[in-house]
């Protein structure tokens, strides 16, 4: 793969790689099995450039697809969760306000979210609104003096009680009408706003998700995002894109690092007499792993020159995000059964990978929500709902 990246490209990954293993790999097993999300690396994080990475102007770094994508796959090399957060607040948060706020909510935000010093989340999914966001309950009402007033509450946020800034999504019309939905630039400190942690967790341990409640949480005429982009669900879709891009990278940094955890073991893993990598049986799960990683990387690569370039579909990214996740949790849970039942233990990554990635493979649309998209594009019918509409 090194020939497909110039010098530059390579350099910034080898940096994240190197923030990673002096930061990261040292403290990772522990901060699982304590559920721990390590704040203190936030302001390191905004030093390294991974904030916003892909934005321009606004004091973001303004890097291309690309270099965003090799980063989120050496974070997540490292765990899941972390690049997590890193994608929460790039390519949610600061996208939301970037692609669709105001040049004064651009100014207040931006630059302090990119250096980690202001946290943000972003609030979409709701108790009963996962893969149908146009049936929230989440309602934004507009007074006669201007003011919006939201009532609701969001389900799975991460970051939501760490946060400075919440981007909330709300109906503005009737429930069922995903036109109506608009999104809200919504500071954490405003009086009826609150989150509360979700635990406990078998996945994504070392991150923060968390359950939002709205009690008439009043906000100015200013604080909804005001561009013509914002309307309806296209706004909240197109941040999400920006996220499903970066899984498509990230989960191929997770199966990356199961499979060296597998190729090492078996160097010094004895049995019957000689080393694990000695086995046919051993090395045929080893070529396997491999060719399938390189597949993987192969498509983000395709993916992530298309976005730079030309631009790229929906369509592109389900395919993506789809793939290499699925990809990618095959990979870990065959790295974690050739450690046999070392494998079990928080000393190796594998079934830490394979447990993260069953949230990735849910989140920013199911492995369902994905196929139905592609389904759609083949066949010409949506059947995202059981009459077969859209």
């Amino acid at each position: 793969m090194d020939s497909l990246f110039s010098v530059e490209e390579k350099s910034i990954a080898l940096k994240v790689r190197s923030f990673v293993d002096r930061e990261i790999r040292p403290n990772i097993a522990q901060w699982y099995n304590d559920a721990h999300f390590p704040r203190e690396i936030i302001p390191e994080l905004g030093k390294l450039g991974v904030l916003g990475m892909h934005l321009k102007g606004f004091d973001c770094p303004g890097r291309s697809a690309v270099e965003y994508g090799l980063a989120a796959q050496e974070l997540e090399a490292g765990d899941s969760g972390l690049r997590t957060f890193v994608s929460v607040q790039g390519s949610l948060a600061m996208s939301a306000i970037h692609k669709h706020g105001s040049l004064d909510q651009r100014l207040e935000w931006l630059p302090k979210m990119a250096k980690g010093e202001a946290i943000g989340c972003f609030g979409l999914t709701e108790p009963t609104a996962g893969s149908d966001p146009a049936s929230m309950r989440t309602v934004a009402k507009q007074e006669a003096g201007g003011d919006w007033v939201i009532n609701g509450s969001k389900r799975w946020i991460g970051l939501a009680n760490i946060a400075d800034v919440a981007i909330i999504w709300a109906q503005t019309g009737e429930i069922g009408d995903g036109r109506g939905v608009r999104g809200f630039v919504v500071p954490t400190n405003t009086p009826g706003f609150s989150a509360e942690v979700i635990e406990p967790k078998l996945s994504m341990r070392a991150s923060i998700q968390c359950e939002i409640h709205l009690d008439n949480v009043r906000l100015p005429s200013t604080a909804m995002l005001p561009l013509d982009s914002a309307v309806g669900l296209r706004g909240p879709f197109s941040c999400l894109n920006e996220a499903r891009y970066g899984i498509i990278w990230g989960v191929m940094g997770a199966a990356r690092d199961s499979f060296n955890a597998a190729l090492e073991y078996g160097n010094y893993r004895t049995q019957f007499g000689t080393s694990l990598n000695h086995f046919q049986l051993h090395q045929a799960k080893l070529a396997d792993m491999a060719v399938a990683i390189n597949k993987g990387y192969h498509l983000a690569h395709h993916i992530g020159r298309k976005k730079d370039t030309t631009g790229i579909t929906p369509e592109m990214i389900s395919t993506g995000k789809l793939d290499n996740t699925r990809v990618a949790i095959g990979i870990a849970r065959d790295a974690r059964a050739m450690l046999g039942g070392n494998g079990i233990s928080l000393d190796y990554s594998p079934l830490r990978h394979a447990n993260n990635l069953e949230s990735v493979r849910t989140y920013e649309g199911t492995d369902e929500v994905h196929q139905l998209t592609l389904g759609r594009f083949i066949t010409g019918v949506g059947a995202f709902s059981a009459a077969g509409g859209n």
